[in-house]
């Protein structure tokens, strides 16, 4: 049995649903779906030099790498290398491949730093050591049950403040723009972010086709976003949390926990059966409001950094 790695093919729908299947097997709790991935392929920023990576044996993919430069952030020379491999079929050398074909993709466009996510488990984290990772931060997978579990009752906003969906800001999302580049700034990272860029943030996210603008729900205060949770969703039975953030002149206010709660009971209603969401593990404010409505803990992530001589 030999196993290879290649670039994914864009227009090769059977790399597409290979690519996102192994990803579903390893990884549940992140939203994928063939066409978010060939959306991605479609419209990630040439600055990223954006790589998905398979691992094939004997022509059944059995392996997958999220592999590009992390272009937003204002310390140059980062990357990404996401590696999974299905449960089934480790210990194949898969992801040592991929791992070696990704670092070299990088170090070839100037990375100097990579960055990878990886499974908390003593096999993931061993790999991630014996290929020169160290580990850093971390973060929670949570899952929260739609479908048979219970959400706190609805409140009616405080006054001053109305709620609205992203579908009102449809025509012009400017001031969700910038909104999301406030609340991404203050996010907990290795890497930092800056959204700076109002066109590629319409094309990689606001247009995103897993982002769902009638269950994203906003706050505002004023006639601007104060608050807001944005929605994905794969259109069938899985609905993720995006990301969930308050403008910092409005924090105290437990606009967070409004939003939030009307987006479940908006997914609830629309027939969405279980919801995922993540948080750095230091994020406790952010992990109180999760545990308040009910998510548990089902995985952790550890973030490994290694620095590219």
């Amino acid at each position: 049995m030999t196993v290879i790695v290649r670039e994914i093919r864009p227009q090769a729908r059977a790399d597409l649903e290979g690519f996102a299947a192994v990803r579903h097997a390893a990884l549940p709790f992140h939203l994928i779906t063939a066409d978010s991935l060939a959306y991605d392929l479609a419209h990630f920023s040439p600055d990223a030099r954006y790589r998905p990576l398979l691992a094939e044996e004997d022509g059944e993919i059995i392996g997958s790498a999220q592999v590009g430069l992390i272009h937003d952030s204002p310390d140059p020379g980062q990357g990404f290398v996401n590696v999974y491999v299905r449960p089934d079929r480790t210990g194949r050398g898969a992801g040592s491949l991929l791992v070696g074909a990704a670092e070299e993709h990088l170090a070839a466009h100037g990375a100097t730093r990579l960055l990878s996510w990886v499974l908390d488990g003593p096999g993931n984290r061993s790999f991630a050591e014996r290929h020169g990772y160290r580990a850093s931060r971390s973060a929670h997978f949570l899952r929260l049950d739609l479908a048979n579990g219970t959400l706190p009752p609805l409140q009616d906003p405080p006054p001053g403040v109305e709620l609205r969906t992203g579908a009102d800001f449809a025509d012009d999302p400017r001031a969700m723009f910038a909104l999301d580049a406030e609340t991404t700034s203050d996010e907990p990272s290795d890497a930092g972010a800056e959204l700076t860029d109002y066109e590629a943030w319409l094309a990689e996210t606001w247009r995103h086709p897993l982002n769902d603008l009638a269950l994203t729900v906003v706050a505002v205060v004023d006639g601007r976003p104060a608050a807001f949770t944005a929605a994905r969703t794969d259109g069938a039975r899985h609905y993720g949390s995006g990301m969930t953030g308050t403008a910092r002149a409005h924090r105290g206010r437990g606009l967070g926990k409004l939003v939030k709660n009307h987006s479940l009971h908006r997914a609830r209603a629309a027939g969405y059966a279980q919801a995922f969401t993540g948080n750095d593990t230091g994020n406790a404010p952010m992990l109180a409001i999760n545990k308040w409505f009910g998510y548990e803990v089902c995985a952790t992530e550890v973030r490994h950094v290694r620095e590219l001589g």
